[in-house]
């Protein structure tokens, strides 16, 4: 029912310096500014992230694409039948997103979402913040995110059950982790067991390699930037690093993600670590560090490699 994830509201007490990284390193473009924040474009759509004054430095809200109104009206009648809060989004909501119709729900661990369709196109082409050669958005969506839980039991029903997210493959060292698509993108959604309700990372998919190493030579220039250093996941292929957002939220930024088929695709337990080099994580502790270290060196030793990049087709 579901198609991709849509946009993604951010809520910051530092709105200047989140202009300045949005455009600065991710290479998004400023759509418009408010008094109370800004909203940023990556592709034609008129805004893909909006960006709002606050206290919370968190991510305020997920918003997933819907194919039209009488799905968008399925949908609320199923959540409403699960016991679930809905609401209609306000004109006002409405025309903040640019988008045609809007539904508001939580999950379970109290993460807002918004469920919409229509979406309007800005009327001039992107332009980004800096030399980048695009995003891969498209059919796909903006990319993927990652929440934190106690317990991915108490979460991972309400998406795969009820919003009809199906699992990709899952990782149980150095922690628990399950990935699940909706489409073609690997995963648009996953769940990382850390002990803790919380926001882990955005993803944002880039067209070129290049723009990826360019991106982490500027985020190395700024002491505690890099969140994550460079590497190559396991699962999904992607070559990425993550940069620690002026909230201290991560932003993982891409390329070379796996396509898949959703029809013929069989979840499997990918029991060789997250990731088969680099992506050194800092927000570990030291013993789950040593692990993950140790995952990567014995898939390296066992020969494991992922296929040579070939873009398919969306």
């Amino acid at each position: 029912m579901l198609q991709s994830l849509g946009y993604v509201g951010i809520e910051t007490a530092h709105i200047d310096d989140w202009a300045d990284f949005a455009t600065g390193l991710l290479g998004m473009q400023i759509a418009q500014r408010r008094a109370a924040g800004f909203d940023l474009r990556a592709d034609a759509r008129a805004a893909r992230l909006f960006v709002d004054a606050g206290g919370a430095e968190t991510v305020s809200v997920m918003g997933w694409e819907i194919a039209d109104g009488a799905a968008l009206a399925h949908l609320a009648v199923q959540l409403s039948n699960a016991g679930q809060d809905v609401a209609p989004g306000s004109p006002e909501l409405v025309e903040r997103r640019r988008v045609r119709d809007l539904i508001v729900a939580h999950d379970p661990a109290g993460n807002r979402l918004e469920f919409f369709h229509g979406a309007q196109d800005a009327s001039t082409p992107f332009v980004p913040g800096r030399a980048i050669s695009g995003f891969r958005i498209g059919p796909l969506g903006l990319g993927h995110v990652v929440l934190t839980a106690r317990s991915a039991d108490t979460v991972i029903p309400f998406y795969r059950d009820l919003l009809g997210f199906r699992l990709s493959d899952y990782a149980l060292r150095p922690f628990g982790a399950y990935f699940f698509h909706l489409g073609n993108r690997h995963h648009s959604f996953a769940v990382v067991e850390t002990g803790a309700n919380g926001f882990h990372h955005l993803m944002v998919e880039l067209n070129s390699l290049d723009d990826v190493g360019q991106g982490y030579d500027l985020a190395q220039l700024e002491e505690g930037r890099v969140a994550v250093t460079l590497g190559r996941h396991t699962n999904d292929h992607m070559t990425s690093f993550y940069a620690r957002s002026p909230s201290g939220l991560m932003i993982e930024y891409g390329w070379g993600g796996r396509s898949i088929d959703p029809a013929r695709w069989e979840p499997f337990e990918c029991d060789y670590g997250p990731s088969l080099w680099g992506h050194e994580r800092s927000w570990l502790d030291a013993a789950k560090r040593a692990e993950a270290r140790s995952l990567r060196l014995g898939a390296a030793a066992a020969g494991r490699r992922a296929p040579d990049f070939v873009r398919g087709t969306e």
